[in-house]
């Protein structure tokens, strides 16, 4: 079915929409954070990142913000949609737009690779976590995942 819009009204259109993030799979991490008793934890808070080149901080208000953040010990927590992120074993290719797609799921893997590579230059350790891995077979591994991270990083490894 083709589109009622021109490109350009269609571009608008959805600029005006904005998301609701991954609220359903943050708060399943949430969720196995407090069972498994893992407390110092904030969500979303905006961290500096200096610049690429300057190794500046930037003026302007940080961009990076992560889905959750263990400041004591610097340990920043990414949960990367399945979809959205290109999950190897279960993210999926629309038929239609394909290309599109495609790109777009490709600028996101880049974006996170340079996002995970400031923060480890800036002393962050990052851990990424697949939307997948908060399945309930999956979820003792994440736990453990979590928990050797703080560990590490409490221990200076």
């Amino acid at each position: 079915m083709p589109d009622v819009f021109s490109p350009a009204k269609r571009s608008e259109v959805m600029s005006r929409i904005r998301s609701t993030g991954n609220a359903a799979t943050e708060l399943r991490l949430v969720a196995l954070l407090r069972a498994g008793k893992i407390t110092g934890w904030r969500r979303h808070l905006s961290l500096g990142m200096p610049h690429p080149s300057t190794g500046e901080k930037p003026r302007r208000r940080p961009r990076v913000r992560p889905d959750f953040v263990f400041r004591q010990q610097r340990v920043v927590v990414f949960v990367d949609g399945c979809f959205w992120h290109g999950c190897p074993r279960h993210a999926t290719r629309p038929r239609q737009n394909r290309q599109f797609w495609d790109d777009k799921i490709a600028r996101n893997r880049q974006r996170d690779r340079l996002v995970t590579r400031q923060l480890r230059k800036s002393g962050w350790t990052v851990l990424r976590l697949w939307e997948c891995a908060l399945a309930k077979k999956r979820q003792s591994q994440t736990l453990g995942r979590l928990r050797r991270a703080l560990q590490s990083v409490e221990r200076g490894l």
